[in-house]
């Protein structure tokens, strides 16, 4: 089942803000968050605003963004931002196989971060002038991960084996 083609046809072309009572979780989402992610997912709502819809079928079922309308339908400032709607793109009616698979996909094609460039990036924002307690606020880092990501001692650039003892010497 392919998309259709056309930017009239795309589900981003029509979203809508709905009251979250309209959604429900769908029973098979393998995607956890951690609390230090989901206070990241509130201050980047609070900060940004909401720059990512909820994707749902027609019916309601979510399909993707559950953590984004848990926020958005019981956190009392992520609801004051839009008086308790939250935005959503419907797919038209996919099977079950296609929702699965949707869901999975949105969850895996997010990607991870990479150490050297998110350390790259932590000096960046410390030459914008961020203090690392902004940083570790604004990013819920804990203290000892900022400082490891602004530390450039070289410690990224070892591993060659010559450099550890015969421990380290596969067999």
């Amino acid at each position: 089942m392919a998309a259709k083609a056309g930017t009239e046809n795309q589900p981003l072309n029509k979203i809508e803000w709905v009251d979250p009572k309209t959604l429900r979780a769908n029973s098979y989402n393998p995607n956890r968050v951690a609390p230090p992610e989901m206070k990241l997912l509130k201050t980047s709502i609070l900060e940004d605003g909401w720059t990512q819809p909820i994707v749902a079928r027609i019916d309601g079922e979510i399909v993707d963004g559950f953590h984004r309308f848990t926020l958005g339908s019981t956190d009392p400032d992520v609801m004051a931002l839009t008086g308790g709607l939250v935005p959503v793109v419907r797919l038209l009616d996919p099977d079950m196989a296609h929702q699965m698979m949707s869901t999975i996909r949105h969850n895996r094609a997010r990607g991870t971060h990479r150490i050297v460039n998110m350390s790259k990036i932590m000096s960046a924002l410390k030459d914008e002038g961020l203090s690392d307690k902004e940083i570790q606020q604004r990013l819920s880092m804990e203290e000892e991960e900022v400082e490891r990501l602004l530390d450039h001692s070289g410690m990224t650039n070892r591993g060659r084996a010559a450099e550890f003892g015969n421990g380290w010497v596969p067999k």
